[in-house]
């Protein structure tokens, strides 16, 4: 690997965010009278909104109103982030920092609505460490489509081959993947399994053994 670029996830790599997708995903669900669980917002993480409207009309009939689900969703979890905040995952600040001491360029690529993208990483203290910041509705599809990374790798000015992306998701990890950059899974809300396992190079604890395996690679 020449590794000149690190492009990330946001939801469930560097922001502990998940599991409020995850409860409120399901609360809101269940508020609008479907019997939604945990796996199917599991089943949805990374998704752009035509894909995961599509998987929930498979779980749930063709008469899902993603829409109302999703505004309930907004509406709980913002009144608990509100309230409560939200938190760095463990490591984040140390691996951006260490990507920046070593003059790496950091791209974000996210689902998440740009604005919101903006308030979260202000909110944990990350946001100044980005190059550049990638929301899934700046380009024409979003993941697992590779477009998001293709795109972040282009405004750093770098290859997909140039740049390790980090993912915490199978769709997220599938996008990167075709994308052809050096794909990192770093495990969430659960492990990675079946054909994705073929396609990453590596999956890693934390994100201080991702600062190690960049390291490695650097002094290789």
């Amino acid at each position: 690997m020449k590794i000149k670029g690190v492009i990330f996830d946001m939801d469930g790599v560097l922001l502990d965010s998940e599991k409020l997708y995850i409860r409120f995903w399901s609360e809101a669900g269940k508020a609008c009278g479907y019997p939604f669980e945990k796996k199917h917002a599991l089943a949805i993480r990374s998704l752009a909104r035509p894909y995961a409207i599509e998987k929930l009309k498979g779980f749930f009939g063709d008469g899902f109103d993603y829409d109302a689900v999703r505004n309930k969703r907004i509406e709980l979890m913002d009144k608990y982030i509100a309230e409560n905040g939200i938190e760095a995952k463990p490591y984040a600040r140390y691996i951006l920092e260490y990507l920046k001491k070593n003059g790496y360029s950091i791209a974000l690529a996210t689902a998440t609505a740009l604005e919101r993208t903006k308030l979260y990483l202000t909110r944990v203290g990350l946001y100044s460490f980005f190059d550049e910041i990638i929301s899934a509705h700046m380009v024409k599809r979003g993941k697992p489509a590779p477009d998001i990374y293709l795109f972040a790798a282009e405004k750093l000015g770098l290859s997909p081959e140039e740049c390790i992306a980090v993912e915490d998701s199978s769709n997220g990890a599938l996008s990167a993947c075709e994308a052809g950059c050096f794909t990192v899974m770093v495990p969430d809300m659960d492990e990675p399994e079946g054909e994705i396992l073929n396609r990453i190079y590596k999956v890693v604890k934390n994100l201080k053994e991702l600062t190690e395996l960049i390291e490695e690679n650097r002094e290789s």
